[in-house]
């Protein structure tokens, strides 16, 4: 009865809870994607059964490690496809610890999921749409749903990988994931970038950059901007005509030109720099032409270890200004304190809960003592009685 009930309930809750942690495009990144999209099929967990912190945070865990084994082992988003295979995979995995499923069924609910959720990355190419903000939402649906359908004892394929027409055979070649913790390998969590700003993660160094050339210059005096970024950049955010001429904010969001030109207008990214109009604000078109996005192949060799932009601007009369940035606040090897993570938390919280969001920070930040995390996500409630 209780699996029935979280099948209704949690299938809707995930997406909905993934979609928001999605939507502004600001929550963290590791290389291959964002593995805090799965958590909205914890949150919906823990929201309609007892769900203690300690349990609730050794799940995220479990995500977390298989997530970034995944995704280093299968390069999928290079090869093309959306980081939705590993989410899927890495939702399941961390839905049966919560639910303390067998090791069978856990195995069949992970079987569940790669079998049947292997996105195109077609979502992030172009003039992206609204799609882009639900695609791993979807993905974490899929992955509560296949481990509740486990619960319930349906069986899935255990050679999903490594048989006839399965992923090393038609996708991949074959792989080997990196060592867990428990086998004696490192934990990748920490490894997990945060986000500062509110944008596709190639591109933090860029605003930056464009904050540091803002300092030194007036924009309007400038006659190019050439940005050396590693391959991968180029390709995500700088190598598309749709780039220079955004029409939503999710193409603004994951273009290089638009995310500098604005920074270097305005200073800080916000996400108020993505309204619509903001986005099509053709006095920015200008100053966008005026950049050019440029593939490095010595800087692509510096991933993941290393993220770096450097830009060479040349005013109209010849001066010419250099700017590098080098794994900008929020990478591994420059983390975000936690009077970042406050103040980012505060910035988009306190508009709208006000003095209660101050109280929701100071009970998650200790979210492993709590009995019952069902009472701290009620600190969100937006209803009038909330």
């Amino acid at each position: 009865d209780q699996v029935d009930a979280l099948a209704s309930l949690g299938i809707a809750a995930t997406f909905i809870n993934s979609a928001m942690i999605r939507n502004f495009d600001f929550n963290d990144r590791y290389p291959g994607g964002h593995p805090s999209d799965c958590l909205g099929a914890l949150l919906a967990l823990a929201g309609a059964m007892k769900v203690d912190g300690k349990s609730f945070l050794a799940s995220m865990v479990v995500i977390y490690e298989i997530f970034a084994r995944l995704s280093d082992a299968t390069m999928l988003s290079r090869r093309g496809w959306d980081q939705g295979y590993a989410i899927g995979i890495a939702t399941a995995a961390g839905v049966s610890s919560l639910l303390r499923l067998s090791l069978d069924a856990t195995a069949s609910a992970v079987g569940i999921a790669a079998t049947s959720n292997l996105p195109l990355r077609v979502t992030r190419s172009g003039e992206l749409t609204v799609w882009k903000n639900v695609a791993t939402a979807h993905a974490a649906r899929n992955g509560l749903f296949a481990a509740l359908l486990a619960a319930e004892g349906m069986t899935g394929p255990g050679n999903a990988f490594d048989g006839r027409n399965g992923l090393w055979e038609k996708v991949t070649g074959p792989f080997e994931l990196a060592p867990f913790p428990n086998d004696g390998g490192a934990y990748l969590t920490p490894r997990v970038q945060l986000k500062y700003w509110p944008i596709e993660t190639n591109g933090q160094a860029a605003v930056w950059a464009a904050l540091e050339l803002r300092s030194r210059v007036d924009p309007l005096k400038l006659a190019a901007i050439d940005v050396f970024a590693s391959k991968f950049t180029w390709f995500e955010i700088g190598s598309e005509p749709e780039k220079w001429d955004p029409q939503t904010r999710e193409t603004a969001d994951h273009s290089l030109p638009y995310i500098f030109a604005r920074a270097l207008t305005d200073g800080p990214i916000r996400v108020s720099s993505f309204d619509d109009e903001a986005v099509r604000d053709p006095a920015l078109r200008p100053l966008m032409q005026k950049i050019k996005v440029i593939s490095d192949d010595a800087i692509e060799a510096l991933l993941p270890q290393k993220t770096l932009i450097r830009v060479i601007a040349t005013e109209r009369n010849g001066a010419r200004h250099s700017v590098e940035i080098v794994n900008p606040l929020g990478h591994p090897d420059n983390p975000m304190q936690d009077s970042h993570v406050e103040e980012k938390f505060l910035g988009l919280a306190e508009p709208i809960l006000g003095q209660r969001s101050r109280t929701a920070l100071r009970r998650w930040w200790r979210v492993q003592d709590a009995e019952d995390v069902g009472e701290l996500i009620q600190l969100f409630d937006l209803s009038p009685a909330g």
